[in-house]
């Protein structure tokens, strides 16, 4: 009777030899067509995770890292960081996404979705510097400083392997380790952000106190990458002595005129000229305004930035902190210019 039964519905005993415990759990939806889980992905709680001390990022950019926060505060982290197990320690390390992880604890998350893997320890910087430094979002100074700890990782191999390994070009390789040989103060302007790396090549080449002094005038004029490198060439060019008062004033001279032939004496002209017509605008009348208007266009002047006159201010807050005390000798320029910068200041302020 029972084989009878079964012969007469082989449809149905086909179909239930099919049926597995797996099909319990499949997700039959369209929506999970072409859509597969990933074994590895988990949310771990925030104190169960740790930032790798060698990874190579060592500053985070507070405006960027706010914004970070608010968003994940208003749409939580929308991409998962990356993570190892470290078994010894019974944690989780970061490899990828220490951003995340510090905008999650100040936006008072609890946990965070992470994907775990398992990577060796000999791989894990080459990991990072993939990252980090392939879609440039380490500054120059730290990519710099990640090439040099991965050349040492790698037994001290060619520069050339060593570019291989993260997938970088040899030029672009050489141009971030530059950024390792300039003055400290220099290195600290492109870790803030005052100075971009493009901008910093001008410098290459340089002696130090050109580079300071080329520094402070793109820092303070927001001078661009290109306008930079026309002033490094024309002052490996110009033989002014190496001194940083000589490099100001040539610097100076070359932005003064159309091109690099005009004098010393007219830069300080020009700037001695356009102080007092700044003095004249603050208390006169429409046609003193309109004089300064012209002034200023003669003088490449940019429109005013209330962030570039911070910087201004701070370029010749060092210039004048390294101003040896023989330059304030009665009828001196230097005396001459400053009287003319304190009679300016008078004006706008009363």
């Amino acid at each position: 009777m029972s084989s009878t039964t079964q012969s007469a519905n082989p449809a149905a005993s086909a179909s239930r030899r099919r049926f597995t415990v797996d099909a319990l759990f499949t997700d039959t939806r369209p929506r999970a067509s072409g859509v597969a889980d990933l074994a590895d992905a988990k949310e771990i709680r925030l104190d169960r995770i740790v930032p790798d001390p060698a990874q190579p990022r060592r500053s985070f950019d507070d405006a960027r890292m706010q914004e970070l926060v608010a968003s994940i505060a208003s749409e939580g982290v929308l991409q998962p960081i990356v993570v190892r197990y470290d078994e010894a320690d019974d944690i989780y390390v970061i490899v990828h996404g220490e951003r995340r992880w510090r905008a999650s604890k100040k936006a008072k998350l609890a946990a965070i979705p992470s994907i775990v893997r398992d990577i060796p320890a000999d791989k894990l910087l080459v990991h990072q510097l993939m990252e980090n430094i392939v879609r440039e979002d380490l500054n120059a100074i730290d990519r710099a400083g990640a090439l040099r700890a991965l050349k040492i990782q790698m037994n001290d191999a060619p520069w050339e392997d060593v570019a291989d390994a993260v997938s970088l070009k040899r030029s672009r390789l050489f141009q971030l380790l530059g950024t390792a040989k300039l003055p400290e103060s220099i290195q600290d302007d492109i870790r803030s952000g005052r100075l971009s790396e493009k901008q910093s090549r001008a410098l290459h080449g340089l002696t130090p106190a050109m580079q300071i002094a080329l520094r402070d005038a793109i820092v303070a004029d927001g001078l661009n990458a290109a306008q930079a490198q026309s002033l490094s060439r024309a002052l490996k060019s110009s033989g002014v002595a190496d001194t940083p008062e000589g490099i100001a004033l040539k610097i100076q001279e070359f932005r003064a005129g159309d091109a690099a032939g005009s004098t010393t004496d007219g830069s300080a002209d020009t700037a001695l000229a356009l102080l007092e017509a700044i003095g004249r605008a603050a208390t006169g009348d429409a046609t003193d305004r309109a004089a300064l208007a012209r002034a200023a266009d003669h003088a490449w002047a940019a429109p005013f930035d209330a962030e570039r006159l911070q910087e201004q201010i701070h370029g010749l807050a060092r210039t004048l902190s390294r101003m040896p005390v023989s330059q304030l000798r009665t009828g001196s320029a230097t005396t001459g210019h400053l009287l003319a910068l304190r009679n300016t200041l008078n004006a706008l302020l009363d």
